[in-house]
């Protein structure tokens, strides 16, 4: 009857929902974000929100700047160019501890099934050429899956530029 008694009580505790929040890592991080790097929106938009921003290089009249995202819980670099106050395209280094599942879903409710996929070893990128914007994520997989970057720059290119992620591809030796 003692054993009952010590028993049922625990055993009551055992089966009572959980009120605990639980948040995956992505934490309260918006797709909706990086849309406001998008190719044709103005500099002065994402000056007003983002602040100032690192001016890393000037070229032919294009600019390189580097803004930072930032929420209480994360923090990540957005390389962008911009000519004449106009966003030409984006490069942005997302944490390592996002989701891969939970951004790459978000990308495709965003903008439908990705148009190539190429994997080598544990690492991933996804292409999609959609309204007149290429857009380019990678992801890798160690333990978990996690996002490495995200790019969006236009089809067509104007005159004297090279978007952000040929620019970076050049600048590493050929082995």
């Amino acid at each position: 009857m003692l054993k009952l008694l010590i028993i049922l009580p625990c055993l009551t505790l055992m089966f009572q929902p959980l009120n605990a929040k639980v948040e995956e890592p992505n934490y309260n991080f918006s797709f909706e974000t990086l849309a406001d790097f998008y190719p044709e929106k103005k500099l002065e938009d994402i000056e007003k929100k983002y602040g100032k921003p690192e001016t890393m290089s000037e070229r032919n009249e294009i600019i390189t700047m580097k803004f930072y995202v930032a929420n209480i819980r994360y923090k990540f670099p957005v390389l962008v160019q911009a000519q004449n106050g106009k966003i030409l395209d984006f490069f942005a280094r997302l944490p390592n501890y996002f989701l891969h599942d939970v951004f790459f879903q978000s990308l495709i409710n965003k903008i439908g099934k990705q148009n190539s996929y190429k994997k080598v070893g544990e690492e991933a990128v996804y292409i999609w050429d959609k309204d007149s914007l290429k857009h380019v994520y990678s992801a890798a997989c160690t333990i978990t899956c996690f996002p490495i970057f995200y790019t969006v720059y236009p089809l067509s290119n104007p005159v004297g530029f090279l978007p952000l992620i040929e620019t970076m591809k050049n600048a590493v030796p050929k082995i």
